[in-house]
């Protein structure tokens, strides 16, 4: 349970060292208030003794919700946008549950990343169920865990920092995923037809979006590993 709440500024360092070092003090408005949302929260939950994996494994289910929700009607879209802003909140909330009760473990990282690839693949599920091309969903999905892997391999082959914060990053993603699904609700009421030419356009752009920051991510991956020599 957790004992003195921890100050801002305390959680702040903390986070930014599990974070390959990006200080969230320094980070824009938005994303600083979205973090401050989630410290808050994250300390409610964990004053009621729930775990960090019991919100990931929730965050989890809400987005596999999504692909079941999201071709259900007219509705069904803009239901589904809200679900996917729900799924973000936890995301950031497990994080927030394991710093301020001292539960932070590689394991729960582990967890986190599992839990984060599945929701995003539930989300393009429903993209296609939508009516998004199968061919576009697959690149999508594919390029975003290359990102990842990446990123992943990168750590491990001795890449201690963050490196980059590119424009293919999770919080992108989630933002393409839940604009794109509030969209093609909106044009749904407009004309049926519509919902899927607007869920294919932001399949398109996940796919733009996702290939440059993978290509942002490689150039700064090899810049840093040369460097290190």
């Amino acid at each position: 349970m957790v004992g003195t709440q921890l100050k801002w500024d305390e959680y702040a360092t903390v986070w930014a060292r599990l974070h390959g070092g990006f200080d969230p003090r320094a980070a824009t408005p938005v994303v600083r208030g979205w973090l401050r949302l989630a410290y808050h929260l994250g300390y409610l939950l964990g004053r009621l003794r729930v775990s960090p994996t019991a919100v990931t494994v929730a965050g989890m289910l809400i987005c596999i919700a999504v692909p079941v929700v999201a071709p259900r009607g007219q509705d069904g879209p803009l239901l589904a946008a809200g679900i996917v802003l729900l799924a973000a909140v936890a995301d950031s909330v497990d994080g927030a549950v394991a710093v301020v009760t001292g539960r932070t473990s590689r394991l729960g990282y582990v967890y986190d990343s599992v839990a984060d690839r599945v929701g995003e693949a539930a989300w393009l599920a429903a993209f296609w169920l939508l009516g998004a091309p199968g061919a576009l969903v697959v690149a999508a999905g594919a390029l975003s865990w290359l990102h990842e892997y990446v990123r992943a391999r990168s750590v491990s082959a001795g890449m201690r920092e963050i490196g980059a914060v590119t424009v293919g990053e999770r919080p992108t993603r989630v933002v393409v995923a839940l604009v794109g699904l509030l969209l093609a609700g909106l044009t749904g009421f407009i004309r049926t037809d519509l919902a899927a030419g607007t869920i294919t356009m932001a399949t398109a752009v996940w796919v733009l979006l996702a290939g440059f920051g993978l290509g942002q991510l490689l150039a700064a991956v090899r810049r840093v590993l040369v460097d290190a020599g």
